[in-house]
């Protein structure tokens, strides 16, 4: 586990965070000795606690764009329209669609997010009457009639209502998938390699234990940013740099040429050779 464990609980809330037990050896599949061994490299922190409404908004900003651009987005939104007095919903639903554009600009596909926002705000006052009232919904309702309500917004797919429920509503058993999680999983031969993101999702929530599985997610993100990059995994410069190699596929990874394609393709180049 590592030793510089940030003393700040990174998926918000008030707890800093406690340890886990991660014994790869007694992993019962694959997909869960890869999170335990996740666990030997990273930390586990303790899930839950952030605003629900504000977990969807950062979520959103998020979307197809990196944390380093959507951090400055969010903050600059949390700026000029939240205040401890103001219902943070209430204030986006009555925001001018352009400035609230320009607000957010440094997230990408701001004038996208900008009228996702609005209207995700209004939903939010039609559906529960404020943010306080929808807090409460995804922290005491089901998972699944959570899961079900946020899928009904357009522009509000599974990612973002996995991350409210994981980071707001502190549910054990999901496994939001992002792009890292999709691209891992399937290289890794874990998941089918042409899975779109629920059937990866499926596949990690049947295959790890409900309390790894906020870990899991987490940690597989620092995992696919440290280590299993898109374009240039760590097994390609030397097999031993990457500390899951031994139980690696490597689906689309070709350390004689080079090589990385989506684990699909390589399937597909598969095929067509037989």
């Amino acid at each position: 586990m590592s030793d510089d464990e940030p003393a700040v609980n990174i998926s918000g809330g008030v707890e800093g965070g406690a340890a886990a037990e991660f014994d790869p050896s007694t992993a019962d599949t694959r997909a869960e000795e890869v999170v335990d061994r996740l666990g030997e490299l990273y930390w586990e922190k303790t899930y839950g606690g952030q605003d629900a409404f504000t977990c969807l908004v950062r979520t959103i900003l998020s979307q197809n764009t990196s944390d380093k651009a959507s951090q400055p987005a969010h903050d600059a939104l949390v700026d000029r329209y939240g205040s401890p007095d103001v219902d943070l919903a209430e204030s986006l639903a009555a925001a001018e669609r352009s400035r609230l554009a320009e607000t957010i600009s440094s997230a990408g596909l701001y004038n996208q997010k900008s009228e996702v926002l609005i209207r995700t705000a209004e939903w939010i006052l039609e559906e529960f009457g404020s943010a306080a009232a929808f807090d409460a919904f995804v922290k005491d309702e089901e998972p699944a009639e959570v899961r079900d309500t946020l899928l009904s917004v357009r522009g509000v797919g599974p990612k973002t209502a996995d991350c409210v429920l994981l980071f707001a509503g502190g549910r054990g058993g999901v496994f939001p998938v992002d792009t890292h999680v999709h691209r891992i999983y399937r290289r890794m031969g874990i998941a089918p390699a042409a899975a779109d993101h629920e059937d990866v999702r499926a596949v990690l929530e049947r295959e790890v234990p409900a309390a790894k599985c906020g870990f899991g997610h987490t940690a597989t993100i620092q995992f696919g940013r440290e280590y299993c990059t898109a374009r240039k995994p760590a097994c390609l410069e030397d097999p031993d740099a990457c500390p899951m190699a031994d139980v690696c596929d490597q689906v689309g990874v070709y350390p004689a040429t080079g090589e990385v394609v989506d684990p699909a393709e390589a399937t597909e180049a598969a095929d067509s050779e037989i």
